[in-house]
């Protein structure tokens, strides 16, 4: 492992450049400017290198020096620790687990939607799909709350929601369709600069341009 790392900065991101959870610890690593080299590759075609770190060639794949992670949400809560300004969690932990709880909500019930939707195609989704866009209706109210996920200050949690969100139009879902608290909520998200940089070129299409 030594040898392989060493041909790399001393952290490295391996990343697809659409997988949803690629994504997320692509943004948090813009959003706290981690000085981590980021390597795309086809998850179909992991390379060598990232096949001799991790054997089952996951997008994403963090490594520095001897330390390898392979789940995203890992990677985004170590990336918080690791480099605490400007934190994404609060720093009690009572509101740490909460919203830790709440990503594991979304995971639950938003991302795991959104991956029946695209493993079914477009010809036999509609079901999911329905089911989808009637939870976020009906979380109306959170999103009008306050201005970011459940909180008035930017987090975690919005890492997770600005790439699912980013993505609804390309399944067929307008998000202006969903009100106005998740229309300026999505806003919000999309305009900051480390979410802009955190798109690539195949993401920035899954957003349709505006006439």
């Amino acid at each position: 492992m030594a040898n392989i790392t060493s041909r790399k900065s001393a952290m490295t991101l391996f990343t697809s450049s659409t997988c949803i959870l690629s994504h997320c610890a692509r943004l948090v690593v813009h959003e706290k400017a981690v000085p981590a080299d980021i390597e795309f590759f086809d998850p179909n075609i992991p390379p060598e290198d990232l096949l001799e770190l991790n054997p089952n060639g996951n997008s994403p794949t963090f490594v520095e020096r001897d330390l390898v992670l392979y789940d995203a949400r890992i990677i985004m809560e170590y990336l918080d620790e690791r480099f605490p300004h400007p934190a994404l969690h609060q720093m009690d932990p009572v509101s740490r687990a909460n919203a830790r709880m709440l990503i594991k909500r979304i995971d639950q019930d938003w991302y795991s939607l959104l991956d029946e939707i695209l493993t079914l195609g477009d010809k036999k989704n509609s079901k999911q799909k329905k089911m989808l866009k009637e939870s976020l209706l009906a979380a109306a109210p959170v999103f009008e709350a306050t201005p970011y996920f459940m909180s008035e200050e930017y987090s975690m949690i919005d890492c997770v929601m600005a790439p699912f969100l980013w993505r609804l139009p390309s399944i067929g879902i307008d998000i202006i369709s969903l009100g106005k608290g998740v229309t300026a909520y999505s806003n919000r998200l999309f305009s900051r600069k480390a979410f802009q940089d955190s798109l690539t070129t195949e993401e920035k299409n899954m957003m349709p341009i505006s006439k």
